[in-house]
């Protein structure tokens, strides 16, 4: 299984936080918005059949049901699942959920897809290029693949583990390990090997001031990447 056992542990015990937007996750509350517009305005949602792999408790799956795409979100987290379940019967936005590998839900439904987004996923398993793989698997041709991770260098360390995680006490201690960092290059071969093409690069920056997050052309620390599968 492509899953780091202490990693899944992590996200398990604080699963019951998962909506709350002054938690652990309060990050994911506010990038989100974010990254569901880049989606939207690169592949619009609506009408589109999407799957969200490594969706925890349901942020992003839920953003993009009510856009209107008929949204799969699919983790090996059953604690979070079961959050993200409990949360989509209280607000009423339909999102099918699913216990399952991304590389096992790529060989039961290969090629059902228009949007596939992983999203702060592939820097906590032990082979992101498997995962890459199955993301390519699962989409249609002509249809488009979203990631997001971090990057691996001096100044990444600095903001994604040191600043967020010890000084500004954004993130729990040990939430990422930078040896699990991605470069762009990296991430780009991944791509290309698994048959997808390139389409563009996003950054994402915060200003501890302001405490605002916003999309940049900075890529050294957080960014984003678009694919497309080719028809």
């Amino acid at each position: 299984m492509n899953a780091d056992p202490l990693e899944l542990q992590k996200f398990s015990e604080l699963a019951h936080r998962w909506w709350d937007p002054t938690s652990e996750f309060r990050p994911l509350h506010e990038i989100n918005p974010l990254r569901l517009e880049w989606i939207n305005a690169r592949a619009p949602l609506a009408g589109k059949n999407v799957i969200d792999i490594g969706c925890g408790g349901g942020i992003l799956s839920e953003s993009m049901a009510r856009k209107g795409a008929t949204v799969t979100g699919i983790d090996l987290g059953e604690k979070a699942l079961k959050v993200a379940d409990l949360h989509s019967l209280e607000s009423g936005v339909q999102v099918r959920y699913k216990l399952i590998a991304a590389e096992e839900m790529a060989a039961q439904e290969a090629g059902q897809y228009d949007v596939v987004t992983c999203m702060e996923m592939l820097e906590h398993v032990p082979d992101p290029s498997a995962i890459v793989r199955a993301c390519a698997a699962l989409v249609k041709p002509g249809g488009h693949v979203f990631f997001s991770t971090l990057n691996r260098n001096p100044k990444a360390y600095l903001f994604a583990v040191i600043g967020a995680e010890y000084i500004l006490r954004m993130l729990p201690k040990g939430t990422h390990d930078y040896d699990k960092f991605i470069t762009p290059s990296e991430l780009s071969q991944f791509i290309r090997s698994a048959g997808l093409e390139v389409q563009g690069f996003k950054g994402m920056g915060y200003n501890p001031l302001t405490k605002i997050y916003s999309l940049n052309d900075d890529t050294s620390v957080n960014y984003l990447v678009a694919a497309r599968r080719p028809l």
